[in-house]
Parts: C-alpha cells; structure tokens; sequence
C-alpha cells in the first residue's frame, strides 16, 4: 500500500525535476554507456558492461520509486489550515523547558526539510512530538539524546 505524502508546490516541483532529469538525461547517458560498452565485445568478460546494466538497474529503481512518490503526493492548500493546532506547513515556536531556548521551526515533508532553514520533517521525533499540539501544551518528546520537555509557545503560517 502506497504511502500519501503531504508537499508544498515547490517540493512537489521538485520531486518532478528531478524524475523528468532521471527520465530524460540520466537514461539516455546509462543506455549510451551501454552501447558502448557492448560495441567493445565479448560480454561475457565485460566489466563495463556489467557495470553499465547494473547502473541501468539501480536507475529504473530510482525511476520507479519516483514515480511512485510523485503519483501519491498531495499539495497541502496552505489557506485551509487550521493554525489552532500544530500540522504540516505551520510554523511553530516551542520553548526548550530544560534550557530556556525557544526555537522556530516549520514542519514539511521529509524530502522538504532544511534544518539551517528551520524546516524540519513532519516525521521527525520533533515532528510527530508536535503534530496536534496547542499553544501552551507541553510535550516530551524523545531524541537521540534523551527526552526533551517541549513547550509550544505560538503556531503561524
């Protein structure tokens, strides 16, 4: 079963860059790769051969998996969220009860996320700590390092 995953339209633009350049350069680059590595012989004992159809292989995987996000993707209308509680594409501002810091941080798809951008995954342990979270709630969430009590301070788009 396909998994549905939430993009804005500039993740999802990219996911489609990105399988087109697959499609259309890499392919063409691993069939030309080997045409000539068949033209140099015996394929038996061909390393360049095997080399190319295994790229080839490992190409159309990538091709596959691809097409498989892009055809599950849905565009999250960013007007029809409800900032009451914490969700794709909001941005929220927690405070670290341990140490005091407040942090800002927009959550987005996992192919989306930029940690120097203050994006991080819906789908990680911060993520899913925050998702449906209020302001004021207090939440523990569990990272690498240990427990971190987390308060949601404000949610915004």
């Amino acid at each position: 079963m396909a998994t549905v995953a939430y993009y804005t339209e500039e993740g999802l633009q990219k996911l489609k860059d990105e399988l087109q350049q697959l499609k259309t350069v890499e392919r063409k680059n691993v069939i030309r790769q080997i045409a000539e590595a068949r033209d140099k012989g015996d394929l038996s004992e061909n390393a360049e051969y095997d080399a190319a159809k295994d790229a080839q292989g490992l190409l159309e995987i990538k091709i596959a998996k691809l097409e498989e996000i892009v055809s599950n993707a849905r565009v999250v209308d960013s007007s029809k969220l409800d900032i009451t509680k914490v969700s794709i594409l909001t941005t929220v501002k927690i405070k670290n009860l341990k140490n005091n810091m407040e942090m800002k941080y927009t959550l987005v798809a996992e192919n989306e996320a930029d940690l120097k951008a203050g994006k991080i995954s819906i789908d990680s342990p911060i993520g899913k700590g925050l998702v449906g979270k209020k302001v004021g709630d207090k939440v523990d969430v569990t990272v690498p390092a240990g427990v971190i009590p987390f308060q949601v301070i404000e949610i915004s788009l």
